[in-house]
């Protein structure tokens, strides 16, 4: 993500117009817009004390990358190289599935809150889903908490079963 939409993204989510976030941060609200439009770069202290002053911290996330497993049968299993995590609001949202994961119940809506539908949800994502629908949808933490129960095919869980037992293990 480009650091101006990063810090207008901020300022937005935290209710600031820019005179009041450039005010927070000590800097000019011209300098705020300059950054917000790209216009000019800040450097990473000042984007760090930008996002303070917003209530935002900023952070190194790992990148994750999809390595493809083929099953016996010849289909495709995408296996993150760890395990996404997902804001609480989003890991626990009420979701409908996109028509190519879901097209046996199409507008069907899934209260992730109800952990029945999230299995189903979850065991969805991981036969039928892309590198961006595991990203979307599966958080890490409550898969491997449902892990044992969700019903999946035996080449799905054969090619997530390494990484959930490494993320287990390293839990413990």
């Amino acid at each position: 993500m480009e650091p101006g939409r990063m810090l207008a993204e901020a300022r937005r989510a935290a209710g600031l117009s820019q005179d009041e976030l450039a005010e927070r941060a000590g800097t000019s609200r011209p300098t705020l817009s300059s950054y917000e439009h790209d216009h000019r770069s800040p450097t990473l202290q000042t984007a760090t004390r930008i996002l303070a002053a917003a209530g935002f911290e900023l952070t190194a996330t790992p990148t994750i990358t999809f390595t493809e497993k083929t099953t016996a049968r010849g289909r495709s299993v995408l296996v993150p190289s760890h395990l996404p995590r997902l804001d609480p609001v989003r890991a626990l949202a009420t979701v409908t599935l996109p028509l190519h994961l879901n097209w046996s119940e199409p507008a069907r809506t899934f209260n992730l809150r109800d952990r029945r539908q999230r299995a189903r949800v979850y065991e969805i994502v991981l036969r039928e889903g892309t590198a961006e629908d595991l990203l979307a949808y599966i958080d890490g933490v409550l898969l491997v908490e449902l892990w044992n129960d969700l019903v999946l095919p035996r080449d799905v869980r054969t090619a997530w079963a390494p990484l959930i037992e490494q993320t287990a293990t390293a839990a413990a």
